[in-house]
């Protein structure tokens, strides 16, 4: 499923015109970057976190140059569904 099609169920279901659906899902998505890239995390009850993790400053290597990189220390995001969630996909995919 891509992001217009996402757009189209959401619109058909609740009755929202596709750009009222569009906008919300594009301040939600700018919201949740904004958010995780200034260290906070977002919990979502019954569907999950966004999250960031840290990764440790390691020695890469670049393998045209064959050199040794250093990589610092950084940020990545991460999403960890809820219990609720995981359930639920696992009951529809036995479903289906």
């Amino acid at each position: 499923m891509r992001k217009s099609d996402l757009i189209n169920q959401i619109s058909e279901k609740t009755g929202i015109p596709k750009v009222d659906v569009l906008v919300t899902l594009e301040t939600m998505f700018k919201e949740v970057k904004e958010s995780l890239g200034q260290g906070e995390n977002i919990y979502i009850r019954g569907f999950g976190s966004f999250i960031t993790k840290k990764r440790a400053a390691k020695i890469g290597r670049n393998i045209k140059r064959n050199v040794a990189v250093e990589i610092p220390e950084h940020f990545i995001p991460a999403f960890k569904p809820a219990k609720e969630f995981v359930s639920d996909v696992k009951t529809k995919r036995k479903e289906g």
